[in-house]
């Protein structure tokens, strides 16, 4: 049965995925790396570390990780100030989560810096959520099943009582492998590569009832 409901963050609550990407192409280019936004498609959803450090590795650059993600948060937050939003159905859904007294938990390979402009920005209150995981919080990232894991260990379950909320394929497969139910939004990735998913809707707005009800 049901009892707690674990998120990934960006790509399920707030569309940031242009923004990051955009912040991390200017960081490179100020290395003098051309890279595009399909660089970064293969590692959506695994965190920063994965994020940045996956494309410096494809172009063959040697980066500070910590220095190349600490300028790339700073423009970040200057360009996603006033122009982050929250994804359809976002809050709706949060809501409808509350009023079936399950508990609640954010579960993101983003570090805790990106968290808090994304919560800031979409004007969602941390205080929604019993447990906040973070990249930080974990060693092994999506697509292992370690944050989502740790997650529903904060709230006192098991993962077999919770559903996993997610957009990335790395997140489906760390959901199903922690012994979540799962259900993909498919606002990163085409249904056809979610399909390891339990349900898939288009957005929280059309989140079927059934993932609510197990």
């Amino acid at each position: 049965m049901i009892k707690g409901v674990l998120f990934d963050m960006d790509g399920v609550l707030v569309d940031s995925e242009s923004f990051i990407s955009r912040a991390a192409i200017i960081m490179f280019s100020e290395l003098d790396i051309m890279v595009t936004p399909e660089d970064f498609h293969p590692f959506v959803g695994t965190g920063e570390n994965m994020y940045i450090g996956g494309v410096a590795a494809k172009y063959g650059l040697d980066l500070d990780i910590i220095k190349a993600k600490a300028r790339v948060y700073k423009i970040y937050a200057e360009i996603a100030e006033g122009n982050l939003n929250p994804l359809p159905g976002a809050h709706e859904f949060i809501s409808r989560c509350r009023s079936k007294n399950l508990k609640l938990a954010l579960a993101t390979s983003a570090d805790k810096v990106k968290m808090e402009i994304n919560l800031r920005e979409i004007k969602l209150s941390p205080d929604l959520f019993e447990s906040i995981v973070t990249g930080e919080d974990v060693v092994n990232k999506k697509p292992f099943p370690d944050i989502y894991i740790k997650a529903a260990q904060n709230l006192g379950l098991k993962p077999s009582e919770c559903l996993v909320v997610e957009d990335a394929v790395s997140g489906i497969k760390a959901g199903k492998s922690a012994g979540s139910r799962c259900l993909a939004v498919t606002t990163s990735f085409a249904a056809s590569s979610l399909g390891e998913a339990d349900w898939i809707c288009g957005s929280l707005a059309d989140a079927p009832e059934e993932a609510l009800l197990w």
